[in-house]
């Protein structure tokens, strides 16, 4: 195949240019209920419209039935916030795929780092940390504990950790232990995929009081002794070894997982093999749908 033949078949997934569309064109996939309008979310949404306007536009896909209409795919609460400030259009970024129940699967949200970065942006051009606030619905405190998010962790932690939406008092946590222990628990964090205070508490919990900042307060957490712990300690040193011996044989698990997953679905497409196997091995027989559900519901 040539270059250029590759080339054509590469299609923009959204058009290069902002459409201007009425809201009665818009068709939305749920209504905004009145609890969600009360919530956090929307509300910071809402500030940051006033304050300084929509940042990021909607995205539409246009009907393939009915033309100038179009079928909202992200953006439902932006859509209802312009709406509650008196306007009737807005511009829409619009898409070329209509995957409307999959389309935020594709989205990257803004990792907490990432905030960081753009919070002390905004800062060094001179945005006061006032409006800063009011844009983002947030108190002065907080725009600050985010302003020195990444002061105390060290440089390797946040590189883990930068693409991630690690809570707050996470981070505050990580900076009761020292480089290495930061780098330890970012990882396992990662590996883990879970980036709770709860969590973060546990693996501080588990942290042996050598791998502590001297400005940290010994541990003292209650209802757990001293030998209960040194317990956790030495349990977290083991999950850390254990999980670094899957990350070594992950790969070639996952592609032999793939590959054994997709030959069991072509067998199970066969009428002649599903009736032997109903025939023969009728054991076999449930776990082997399960996994072409499995499979079917994953694609």
């Amino acid at each position: 195949m040539t270059t250029n033949s590759r080339e054509k078949e590469v299609v923009a997934a959204f058009e290069r240019e902002l459409l201007t569309v009425r809201f009665d064109q818009i068709a939305p996939l749920y209504i905004v209920s009145p609890q969600k309008k009360a919530s956090t979310k929307y509300k910071q949404i809402a500030a940051s419209v006033c304050e300084i306007g929509l940042v990021e536009p909607i995205v539409v896909a246009p009907d393939k039935h009915e033309p100038n209409q179009y079928t909202l795919l992200d953006g439902h609460l932006r859509l209802e916030v312009l709406r509650d400030h008196g306007h009737a259009e807005t511009q829409c970024l619009i898409s070329t795929d209509d995957e409307a129940f999959t389309y935020n699967k594709r989205i990257n949200r803004l990792a907490t780092i990432q905030e960081h970065k753009m919070i002390l942006r905004a800062l060094s051009l001179g945005v006061p940390e006032e409006r800063l606030a009011s844009a983002l619905n947030v108190n002065i405190k907080t725009i600050k504990d985010k302003r020195r998010l990444l002061d105390g962790i060290c440089d390797e932690a946040a590189e883990l950790l930068k693409d991630k939406q690690v809570a707050l008092t996470s981070f505050q946590i990580l900076k009761k232990m020292k480089p290495m222990r930061q780098i330890e628990a970012a990882q396992l964090m990662v590996a883990m995929n879970k980036f709770t205070i709860n969590y973060a508490r546990s693996l501080l919990a588990a942290t042996p009081e050598n791998m502590l900042v001297s400005a940290a307060t010994p541990k003292e957490i209650k209802g757990i002794s001293r030998e209960q712990l040194d317990l956790m300690e030495r349990e977290s040193a083991n999950l850390e070894r254990e999980v670094r011996l899957v990350e070594d044989s992950y790969g070639a698990d996952h592609l032999d997982l793939v590959l054994t997953r997709g030959y069991i679905s072509k067998l199970m497409s066969s009428e002649r093999v599903t009736r032997y196997l109903s025939l023969h091995h009728e054991e076999f027989l449930p776990a082997f749908e399960k996994i072409t559900e499995t499979e079917a519901f994953a694609s």
